[in-house]
């Protein structure tokens, strides 16, 4: 059974069809594959189907093909690495399903077009940033604020090679929920550094990543 309706199919053409540049949908799964890694495959295939001048899809055992494995960094499964012309660090890690299905629409546009549509103050911003880090936003499928977080995560990492910018589905992965202590969601989270909740305008957003990593004010 197809995961996109005809209705659902026309809306992502529409959305979808005037890319600018190629986008591959890496898609890590396993030969016996876990919960939601099927759906999650099915769901980029049809994707690719969809808009097939413009998506493709590579599928990728996560425990034989650790080639792709490692050169995408992928830790947990079903994993989703979106890249176009080069890889951004857009990761999305549990089925993008309910809402989190428009975050992947924008994530193929931003890294298609390879900008990150961040205003000149924000990219400014960003700057300040000078060691790699990772932004994990955790969500849920059923949370409507939770892809404006997802979105602003993958464009800062369309923004600077920096960042990598993971979307991760907590009823997915349970076990990361309470170690990063996630009770309600978005809640976006930089390893190490700090966290914080909600779904932020962009001065805002960028200046509070900046801030946690640098320790001083944006």
């Amino acid at each position: 059974m197809a995961l996109l309706n005809p209705d659902v199919q026309k809306q992502v053409k529409e959305h979808l069809g005037g890319l600018p540049n190629p986008v591959t949908l890496h898609v890590f799964t396993q030969e016996l594959e876990c919960q939601y890694c099927r759906e999650n495959r099915v769901l980029a295939e049809e994707l690719a189907h969809v808009v097939p001048n413009k998506i493709k899809v590579a599928v990728h055992n996560f425990v034989t093909d650790k080639e792709p494995v490692g050169k995408y960094a992928i830790d947990k499964i079903p994993a989703i690495a979106v890249v176009g012309e080069k890889d951004y660090g857009v990761r999305f890690y549990g089925i993008p399903a309910g809402y989190e299905f428009t975050s992947l629409l924008s994530a193929i546009k931003i890294v298609s077009a390879g900008t990150s549509e961040l205003s000149p103050s924000s990219r400014d911003k960003l700057g300040a940033i000078t060691k790699p880090l990772q932004i994990k936003v955790f969500v849920t499928p059923t949370c409507p604020y939770c892809p404006s977080a997802v979105h602003m995560a993958h464009r800062l990492a369309v923004a600077t090679p920096l960042i990598q910018a993971d979307m991760i589905e907590v009823t997915q992965f349970p076990h990361l929920a309470v170690r990063e202590q996630v009770m309600g969601v978005p809640k976006v989270v930089v390893p190490g550094v700090g966290s914080f909740e909600g779904a932020l305008p962009e001065p805002q957003f960028v200046s509070k990543i900046v801030e946690m990593v640098t320790g001083g004010s944006a």
